[in-house]
């Protein structure tokens, strides 16, 4: 549908890392900024038991529920954000590809930009989801996130070790840039997160695991 995030290099990258983690099958699986439906579609392939997937956006969540039933598959789809609907609830897995694109300054994101749009430091959504990610998990489960290492690698791990967690990049990837970094690339070298001349960024899968015993 137009005006929905299309997979990318980061959707192919959580989805490549989710099949490297090995993790077994028949968990509870939330999938945080759903886009298509493309991740939850991947959870529900490798025999997840539940996947509960959540995007802001309602034509995200039209597309997403129209293809987990063209596949065949059973994974629900709900609009809202997604700590929000999640509040209360543990899972065995959390897939999340947030909004992290450096705005370099303040916007009101709106339709499509949603989807990419992470505040001034593109740590918006990231940081809520790291102090989020420990009662999101059950004991002994895991976060798989994709960002840029733009909005700051270092600063996901503390912030995940810094409740216990244990945290690791476990992929990365360069990408070229698309069309909304592109066109905010001279703003992103002014504000010292870009080298001039940069015409790709460094993407990064992190994987945080609550202990077993954590309770």
């Amino acid at each position: 549908m137009p005006g929905v995030y299309r997979p990318q290099g980061d959707t192919r990258l959580l989805c490549a890392a989710f099949h490297d983690a090995n993790l077994p099958p028949g968990g509870t699986v939330l999938d945080i900024g759903t886009g298509t439906g493309a991740v939850a579609l991947t959870a529900a392939r490798a025999g997840a038991a539940s996947v509960t997937a959540v995007d802001i956006a309602r034509r995200a969540v039209v597309t997403a529920r129209a293809n987990a039933w063209l596949s065949g598959l059973n994974v629900e789809v709900r609009q809202g954000d997604a700590l929000t609907i999640a509040a209360g609830r543990r899972f065995d897995i959390v897939l999340a590809n947030p909004p992290y694109v450096p705005s370099v300054v303040d916007v009101d994101a709106r339709g499509p930009a949603r989807a990419w749009e992470g505040g001034c430091d593109g740590r918006a959504v990231l940081d809520r989801l790291c102090a989020a990610a420990r009662d999101l998990l059950t004991p002994g489960g895991t976060l798989l996130m994709v960002h840029s290492a733009l909005c700051g690698t270092e600063e996901s791990l503390i912030a995940l070790r810094g409740l216990g967690l244990k945290a690791a990049v476990v992929s990365r990837a360069r990408e070229p840039f698309g069309p909304v970094m592109r066109g905010r690339a001279d703003a992103l070298v002014r504000a010292g997160l870009l080298e001039p001349g940069d015409t790709d960024e460094e993407l990064v899968v992190i994987r945080a695991d609550r202990a077993i015993t954590d309770h």
